[in-house]
């Protein structure tokens, strides 16, 4: 049995890489028959498992031991069997690098597509959208690389083929796989009580369209969806918010929908979750419960009926115009009773970049996949919200549930502000190895910009200079946490925010402490950072056991 290596992934998270994506798989299976406490989720990938813990209750050496002793137990017992029925999926083969795939494969066009659909496919692990999944399967040989220059947009249906794995593109997005044809099956459908049609573990056969003879059966189409409006209506009588403005970007968030990697979702949810929770203990809610994350201030909110509010977060204004004409100022981080008619406005940031906003008994939005978190990436959840949109609130939360309200519930804070520097403690890892070491220095030595291209899935930094690979070849997809750098062929590197793709073919040279998640969340375009590694590079290791296994 070929060697495995235990990298680090920041301090609640390790990555288990193996020889071969059969080999990874067969683990993956076996932890899913023996769970370990304190496990949160774990992650396959093309030759790694993505293992997440609570640190509160496990240690990475002993997820190290953990998988270890999994690995001797799966290798004598073999994979499962496949745990769904075959999906076909019928494929006109038209795509725009079918002739480009065959010459690199050494083929002729029909000679790709008679390999194409003579394989059995598994559905192998999830990508980067929801419903994206990687088929492990072709026929020997059939091995492409991906596109040199990464198309901007590939359409919804696109069945592509990069390395040896298949997919298809389940909603039109970047992407630099070879497009080799279309079908007409739709891969994610939230329409449907299962979304994804095809997920890890499923078989899945090409058929030919064009080829005589053949008969395609689509899946049913889900039933056309209702036109209910987007936010639930009140009741007669029930609290409302009117949105009269939103500034920059105003969204739903709560702690997010952890659980869901075999569909391609990440958790997301709310970038800094401390302000979240404050927010919810001023006002007594449960400290998960939904509120209104805003960005760069500039959120105007007319009260329909008496309610008790709190902001916490960046360091805003709060303006308060009552019913009457008079003007008052409020407190971040306190409880604030509004009557009915009063305007709440919320100015631009003095310190810090994110605000939230939580209601006393709730927002009454309707959760998508068990969460109601905008995840702005995978386009899940509630959209953006607009001028002109009504939030009911007040009774999304059962009396019962309440708390009293808490005054001084939020912390004081220290936050950042443009031309600012801000010091974020990292791990080294997983992927430190991959860059040279004078690289290494450079990302500690000197100070990163933080640009205004970020957003919630990431924060683009830029340095006077790059960052230098000593490995040059294509990483396999692994899957990525909060918090992790990765660095693409620029050397310009990225910091992945709540809203970050799944699953990433860049190295990832350090994740941020989890300590430091939070404040990252607040650090606004315009303010540069200094990297400072709390720990030396070091593979993990399980107490008293070598590096292989």
């Amino acid at each position: 049995m070929s060697g495995i290596r235990f990298l680090p992934a920041g301090d609640s998270a390790l990555l288990a890489e193996l020889p071969d994506l059969a080999q990874t798989l067969a683990l993956f299976e076996a932890q899913e028959r023996e769970p370990m406490p304190g496990v949160d989720e774990v992650i396959p990938a093309a030759r790694t498992l993505l293992v997440l813990f609570d640190p509160s209750a496990a240690t990475a050496a002993g997820v190290a031991a953990w998988l270890k002793r999994l690995r001797r137990s799966a290798a004598s017992a073999g994979r499962t069997a496949a745990r769904s029925p075959c999906i076909e999926i019928p494929v006109r083969y038209d795509g725009q690098d079918l002739e480009e795939v065959a010459a690199l494969s050494g083929l002729s066009v029909a000679e790709v597509v008679e390999r194409h659909t003579g394989s059995d496919y598994l559905g192998a692990f999830a990508g980067f959208a929801p419903g994206f999944i990687y088929l492990a399967g072709a026929s020997p040989g059939f091995d492409v690389p991906r596109r040199a220059s990464p198309r901007t947009r590939v359409p919804s249906g696109s069945v592509a083929l990069a390395g040896d794995f298949s997919a298809v593109y389940p909603t039109d997005s970047p992407g630099g796989w070879q497009l080799i044809g279309v079908t007409p099956c739709r891969m994610w459908d939230m329409q449907r009580a299962e979304p994804a049609l095809v997920q890890p573990g499923f078989r899945v056969r090409f058929r030919d369209m064009a080829r005589p003879g053949t008969l395609v059966s689509l899946p049913p189409e889900p039933p056309a969806a209702s036109c209910a409006p987007d936010f639930p209506a009140a009741t007669e009588g029930a609290a409302q918010l009117h949105l009269l403005a939103t500034g920059l970007q105003t969204l739903v968030q709560d702690l997010g929908r952890p659980g869901k990697t075999a569909l391609g979702v990440s958790a997301s949810g709310a970038v800094d979750r401390q302000a979240l929770r404050e927010a919810n203990r001023a006002v007594g809610n449960p400290s998960d419960a939904p509120v209104l994350e805003d960005l760069l201030g500039q959120l105007r909110l007319r009260c329909e009926g008496a309610m008790v509010v709190a902001v916490t977060g960046a360091d805003v204004p709060l303006h308060v115009c009552t019913a009457a004409g008079r003007h008052l100022e409020a407190a971040v981080g306190e409880p604030l009773a509004l009557e009915d008619g009063d305007v709440l406005e919320l100015g631009a940031p003095r310190a810090g970049l994110r605000s939230y906003l939580a209601v006393r008994g709730g927002l009454s939005v309707t959760p998508v996949l068990g969460s109601c978190a905008t995840d702005t990436l995978a386009r899940l959840g509630p959209r953006p919200l607009r001028a002109g949109d009504v939030l009911a609130v007040g009774a999304a939360i059962a009396p019962q549930r309440l708390q009293a309200v808490q005054p001084g519930a939020a912390a004081l804070r220290t936050l950042p502000r443009a031309g600012e520097v801000v010091v974020l403690d990292v791990v080294l890892g997983p992927r430190t190895d991959w860059f040279t070491p004078e690289a290494l220095a450079l990302l500690q030595a000197q100070e990163w910009q933080v640009t205004p291209q970020s957003s919630r899935v990431g924060m683009r930094l830029e340095g006077a200079q790059a960052l230098a690979r000593r490995v040059h070849a294509e990483l396999p997809s692994e899957g990525t946490v909060v918090g992790a750098i990765q660095v693409p062929a620029s050397g310009q590197p990225v910091l992945f925010l709540a809203d970050h793709p799944l699953t990433g073919g860049y190295p990832v040279i350090a994740v941020l402490a989890s300590h430091h998640l939070d404040l990252a969340a607040q650090i606004p375009p315009g303010a540069r950072l200094r990297l400072r590694a709390v720990q030396p590079f070091a593979p993990v290791l399980a107490e008293g056991d070598a590096l292989a296994a």
